[in-house]
């Protein structure tokens, strides 16, 4: 098995210098940037398999940076905002990262946040079989989703997300259930990281997003898969 790789772009030396060390520590290869546009360079050559990323960069801020991202890449992305920037939390959901961690933070929350982000890439099976659905048709193994025949790119979040519903078609399935299964971890919580990216899949796989028919809200509660099995 290879060595994860993971960036860590922030601008700020003595948190890339620390964040670089717990990583390393737990047997992690670890490429670091101080902007934007080294970040971006440095993301296209390494080619990690998770990027910490500020969202206060300069050169190129940490938002734009996501968004040129997710035109070129499904990388994991875990987004460092501080305290005060909910605002740019909630766009940078919307962008595509797959988490956030607020500053300051412990680095040793940090690295168990990359090692949950990160055991959900191995928990593939390919031995899963594929779920047939009336529009629906999903492949586990190859984290691919067709609606109506047609081939949708999901981020790895999404594909999760869709994926923990999809397997409790027809029932609810709470907001703090999605956490644990798809983030796998239940000792963080916060259900716009579930909302936002519902929003995102929406929009991908409904041919209405404003009212949905395959992923339904369940107001106050969470969410119910409603394609019919084939």
């Amino acid at each position: 098995m290879s060595i994860p790789k993971i960036l860590v772009i922030d601008d700020e030396p003595a948190i890339l210098k620390t964040v670089q060390a717990y990583l390393e520590a737990e047997g992690y290869a670890v490429r670091t940037a101080l902007d934007g546009p080294s970040g971006l360079e440095a993301a296209r050559v390494f080619r990690p398999d998770l990027i910490v990323l500020d969202i206060l960069l300069p050169g190129i801020d940490g938002l734009e940076l996501l968004r040129i991202l997710r035109k070129e890449s499904e990388v994991y992305v875990l987004m460092l905002t501080a305290m005060s920037e909910e605002t740019d939390r909630i766009v940078g959901l919307t962008v595509g990262a797959d988490d956030y961690l607020t500053k300051p933070f412990s680095p040793r929350e940090l690295v168990a946040r990359v090692k949950a982000i990160l055991r959900r890439g191995r928990l593939t099976d390919l031995d899963q079989p594929v779920l047939l659905f009336r529009r629906l048709r999903i492949d586990p193994g190859a984290h691919r989703v067709w609606v109506e025949g047609e081939q949708i790119e999901l981020t790895a979040t999404e594909f999760g997300l869709l994926l923990a519903l999809a397997r409790h078609q027809g029932r609810l399935v709470t907001r703090e259930q999605l956490i644990e299964q798809v983030w796998g971890y239940d000792y963080y919580s916060d259900e716009r990281l579930v909302d936002v990216h519902i929003g995102r899949m929406r929009k991908k796989l409904e041919a209405d997003p404003t009212n949905p028919s395959l992923i339904v809200t369940v107001r106050g509660a969470g969410y119910r898969f409603e394609d019919e099995p084939a």
